[in-house]
């Protein structure tokens, strides 16, 4: 590997600057964390829904997928609207529709009345990532960008543990509805922060753009993509299209597992699928850190390297997670640990890198709305594998074998554009 010189001093902020960047880093970390009190409480609550309201595993499959379908249309969407109206309208909106939402969850009691709340919910929800990823973009310069986004992004994984742990804890004291209505209020609490503390980029408070250190401008137009740049986003793209499916497989399913083939009570289920996320969190520091230090902000050769580490968690949870609740516990920690740096690297720091800053927004929206489409199948699929399987793991977690190894197969091809001057990633 190329050694590493030494990174340029990043010019000197201003104490007003400095100030609005916590301000809107602290804003968007909540924000997107907080999307996942409205967002969890579903995933927690299959079993009882299954119980309380005669649901079977197909049917929540397909509730799952209605939410999932309006999720992947509304990142593409977002990230349009995103490019035209900022993130700070598209924020505000998505957030108040589903706190609305997740209070009809509480009042519902038919199949129907969820599937079409799933709808509305999804395409809220899909508001959140294109708009603080747009956001972020305005804030930091290209050679901070992995440290920070890599800080940045433990927001899904933090918002995943303490949405994970809050709706379980509320499922096993007040029961099931009160877990919707509980997430709805946190994210309440959420919008009036971001409400008065995000600001789409420092000109609109009168302040200077942020200027990288090595003096390169960064696109600020509204120019075509290149060839390559369509390329690169189609092939990123892709890449999440097989680690999205293997983390909305693992988030959506893993309470269900434990507390059907392992016996264990409903929210000790959702508190040992809660390791998923607190791994990745490590990941996630762990990969930010290497990007720019080791890898001069190469986020796809250490994007590479964990997910060779993904392969190897995922034939591990396959060949020895359904032995005990402790192996797949193990199992599902060094899988997190391997999916969540790839994750919000080449999502994050990574979209706003190959869409420019000006165009971040509608980059993260393409890219993760390719990457939503895996969700939508594993949804459709799992649910039905494990009826016609009568609750047999091992098919199902194939499944994310295979995912993983394609994942791996796609980021080769980035490192390749990238050897041939053809990616910059």
């Amino acid at each position: 590997m190329e050694a590493a010189s030494a990174p340029a001093p990043a010019p000197a902020l201003s104490p007003l600057l400095r100030q609005w960047r916590w301000r809107v880093f602290a804003a968007t970390w909540l924000c997107y964390a907080g999307y996942y009190f409205c967002r969890k409480p579903f995933y927690l609550a299959k079993a009882s829904l299954a119980t309380e309201l005669s649901f079977d595993a197909t049917q929540l499959g397909t509730i799952g997928t209605a939410y999932l379908v309006a999720y992947a249309l509304g990142q593409f969407v977002s990230g349009a609207l995103g490019d035209k109206w900022g993130p700070r309208v598209l924020l505000l909106g998505g957030m108040g529709v589903s706190i609305g939402v997740n209070v009809g969850f509480g009042f519902g009691n038919t199949f129907a009345m969820f599937l079409g709340l799933m709808v509305f919910n999804g395409l809220a929800q899909a508001t959140g990532w294109s708009g603080t990823v747009g956001t972020m973009a305005n804030w930091f310069h290209r050679r901070e960008r992995g440290t920070v986004m890599g800080l940045w992004a433990t927001n899904f994984q933090v918002g995943g543990v303490l949405a994970n742990t809050f709706a379980a804890w509320v499922l096993g004291a007040w029961g099931w509805r009160y877990s919707f209505f509980g997430g709805a209020l946190v994210l309440a609490a959420v919008w009036a922060f971001v409400l008065f503390n995000q600001r789409n980029k420092p000109q609109d408070l009168g302040l200077g753009a942020v200027d990288d250190p090595e003096g390169v401008p960064e696109s600020d137009t509204d120019a075509p993509w290149s060839r390559d740049v369509i390329i690169n986003v189609a092939l990123i793209g892709a890449f999440y299209f097989f680690l999205k499916l293997i983390r909305y497989a693992l988030w959506s399913w893993a309470p269900f597992f434990l507390e059907k083939n392992f016996h264990l009570e409903g929210n000790d289920a959702g508190y040992l699928s809660t390791v998923f996320d607190i791994a990745g969190i490590a990941g996630v520091l762990t990969a930010g850190v290497l990007s720019d230090r080791l890898f001069r902000g190469r986020r796809a050769t250490i994007s590479f390297v964990f997910l060779v580490g993904l392969v190897l968690g995922t034939v591990a949870l396959y060949t020895v997670g359904g032995t005990s609740p402790t192996a797949f516990a193990i199992c599902l920690g060094l899988t997190g640990f391997a999916l969540y740096g790839p994750d919000a690297l080449m999502t994050g720091a990574g979209a706003v890198d190959v869409g420019s800053r000006r165009r971040a927004a509608l980059a993260a929206g393409i890219i993760n709305g390719c990457g939503s489409l895996g969700p939508i199948v594993q949804e459709l699929v799992i649910g039905r594998m494990y009826d016609t399987g009568a609750g047999d793991l091992g098919p199902i977690l194939a499944l994310l074998v295979g995912s993983a190894a394609v994942s791996l197969a796609f980021m080769a091809a980035i490192l390749v554009r990238n050897r041939l001057g053809k990616a910059d990633l």
